[in-house]
């Protein structure tokens, strides 16, 4: 589980999000990112009995996304984050593939996976998998356990139909999309309470079919 004060701290981040505050609380960032990694290390050896290709080995501190924002390109110039992001890399990918996302945010957190934006070739073999086996894909996604407790993404939409489908394809929701991320939401009061490791172990088993999908659909 995740502490209160964690949460407490990313919401003063948010409302103070300048270097001169964070500066003076850096004791406080230290302590929560200590809590968060602490919390990692207990999913790591979880996620690992669920999909044999995430490392046992993984190191916590290093699946923990930096608080800092790069903002050379953004018009937004807050020079923090207001949540604590972890990633779940597996072997060789360096986080270029289908992985599972953990996000932690007062009021927005969420567990994730599948593949974001991947590159027009992946893309494209993604969308040739769930063509030609619709079945399967379908099988997974329209499961009692998968659709109960997570949501495919709408954001990452194509407006057309992508080249080679037509627009009256039975599936053409599916293959329109530029991400596959299932999601689900996790409420402030879960994240605090003991059993939010069995509940993500619950999720990690749900969505494992899904990333296994993404994963043999780029495979060389």
């Amino acid at each position: 589980m995740i502490k209160p004060e964690t949460l407490a701290f990313l919401s003063a981040v948010a409302a103070n999000n300048n270097r001169e505050w964070f500066a003076l609380n850096k004791e406080l960032y230290e302590t929560a990112k200590a809590d968060v990694i602490s919390f990692v290390e207990e999913l790591i050896p979880v996620l690992a009995a669920v999909d044999p290709q995430f490392p046992l080995e993984t190191q916590a501190k290093k699946c923990v996304m930096r608080i800092y924002r790069d903002v050379r390109f953004s018009k937004n110039k807050d020079p923090y984050k207001n949540n604590f992001g972890i990633s779940f890399s597996v072997k060789n990918t360096n986080g270029n593939g289908p992985e599972f996302y953990l996000h932690l945010q007062p009021g927005k957190s969420f567990f994730a996976g599948g593949y974001w934006m991947p590159e027009a070739s992946l893309l494209k073999k993604i969308r040739e998998e769930i063509d030609y086996n619709t079945s399967e894909f379908l099988e997974i996604i329209e499961s009692k356990d998968f659709s109960s407790v997570f949501k495919l993404s709408q954001e990452d939409t194509l407006k057309n139909a992508p080249k080679g489908y037509d627009t009256d394809h039975p599936q053409i929701g599916l293959l329109k999309l530029k991400s596959y991320i299932a999601t689900f939401p996790i409420t402030d009061e879960e994240l605090v309470k003991p059993g939010m490791v069995n509940r993500l172990k619950q999720a990690f088993t749900i969505i494992y079919p899904f990333v296994n999908f993404l994963r043999k659909a780029i495979a060389p």
